[in-house]
């Protein structure tokens, strides 16, 4: 495995080479379903999560709102908060329409219900920002659940930065994105 570094940003090689689009139709949103944790929150997302209206609430299904109620919108592991999950499986924000798993905080904020969205590490998934050497350090994550996705941007030719790319720019800016896609051109992994 080796490194690129953009700004302060240290870059998994494997991140900048991945052809990706989510096809929904495959996957079903398993993205929000499979796992043992939900996703990882800053404490500002966790903070917002902690007071959520009713329009929202009625989105979800009875299974996930009574954990919800119960255990609360945020769990903490090994000093990380994530978004609660039922039993260990679906995150408490989902909601299923037509047999396709959402995020019911996503709906939400396109419906202007909340004045947030769904947690940046949802919208960077498979992108996922560990640290190293005190930096952010992203990895690409390439789950089995993400094979139509993976064979879609190979088809239509969809580089994973482009495809998260207004994820990107919201985590470190436009210039950045820029540079980082400057960088991807003057190399060899198209």
């Amino acid at each position: 495995m080796s490194l690129v570094s953009i700004g302060s940003v240290l870059i998994e090689k494997d991140v900048l080479k991945a052809f990706f689009s989510c096809d929904l139709n495959e996957c079903r949103g398993a993205c929000c379903v499979e796992g043992e944790l939900g996703a990882p929150l800053s404490p500002a997302e966790a903070e917002q999560l902690q007071e959520l209206p009713g329009e929202l609430l009625r989105m979800l299904p009875q299974k996930g709102l009574r954990y919800l109620q119960k255990h609360g919108p945020v769990e903490v592991y090994q000093g990380v908060q994530y978004t609660r999950t039922v039993e260990t499986e679906e995150c408490v924000f989902t909601c299923i329409r037509d047999g396709i798993t959402f995020c019911a905080i996503e709906i939400a904020f396109r419906e202007g219900i909340l004045q947030f969205d769904k947690p940046i590490s949802c919208r960077l998934f498979p992108i996922r920002v560990r640290k190293k050497f005190g930096l952010d350090y992203l990895v690409y994550e390439q789950h089995p659940m993400c094979r139509a996705a993976r064979k879609a941007g190979r088809e239509c030719k969809v580089q994973l930065i482009d495809y998260l790319s207004s994820a990107l720019e919201l985590r470190y800016g436009c210039e950045w994105v820029a540079d980082l896609k400057s960088y991807v051109d003057a190399s060899s992994f198209q």
